[in-house]
């Protein structure tokens, strides 16, 4: 497992939000399911980020999450980001062993349609443990950057009315330099809020 691998904010919680930071190898064209009748997305070669969250109340609902998103469906190798990831969670007291089981992946997300895909590997989890919905502010601070590029209006973020979640990036070490800085600021913020 690498430091270059993960960035974590909190230790609370086994809840919250993350940032995905992921490198296509080369470029594809690509549905992302129904999202605008089914279009073809030309992906060019390069870095993307993906906002999500998994806030449910019981168990290990971040762990999980983040599991299922370095799995591929059908039984494809996995993002070799996986096994360092269940490392890191089993050492962080985020997920317990027998909660480790693995499930057949189907397609359910936009984000799954793009990481199911062999030219594609997660190569950086910024991880956030917090109980609050803080992905539409983690929008809201990454799309207006000079390195981000929108690839579609709400893609990804389909229980928002104007954001997105999937970015494409220029500079991943800006991008990481600035989470660095402005989340902690935000889970302060934002920390009067969790009951």
């Amino acid at each position: 497992m690498s430091a270059e691998q993960f960035t974590i904010f909190g230790t609370k919680y086994r809840c919250g939000s993350y940032l995905l930071l992921i490198h296509l190898s080369k470029p594809i064209q690509l549905a992302f399911g129904r999202f605008q009748q089914r279009k073809l997305f030309t992906l060019p070669e390069g870095e993307y980020l993906y906002i999500g969250s998994a806030l449910g109340k019981s168990g290990s609902p971040l762990a999980q999450r983040l599991l299922r998103h370095a799995s591929r469906s059908y039984a494809q190798q996995p993002h070799a980001i996986r096994a360092p990831m269940v490392t890191l969670f089993m050492q962080e007291g985020l997920i317990e062993k027998q909660a480790l089981n693995a499930h057949e992946k189907k397609i359910h997300w936009h984000i799954d349609y793009l990481l199911d895909r062999p030219e594609t590997e997660i190569k950086h989890v910024v991880i956030i443990r917090s109980p609050l919905r803080v992905e539409p502010l983690l929008s809201s601070l990454l799309e207006p950057l000079k390195e981000t590029a929108q690839l579609a209006p709400r893609l990804g973020a389909q229980d928002t009315k104007n954001s997105t979640h999937l970015l494409r990036i220029t500079d991943q070490q800006a991008i990481l330099n600035l989470l660095k800085k402005a989340v902690p600021e935000l889970l302060q913020l934002t920390s009067d809020l969790v009951p």
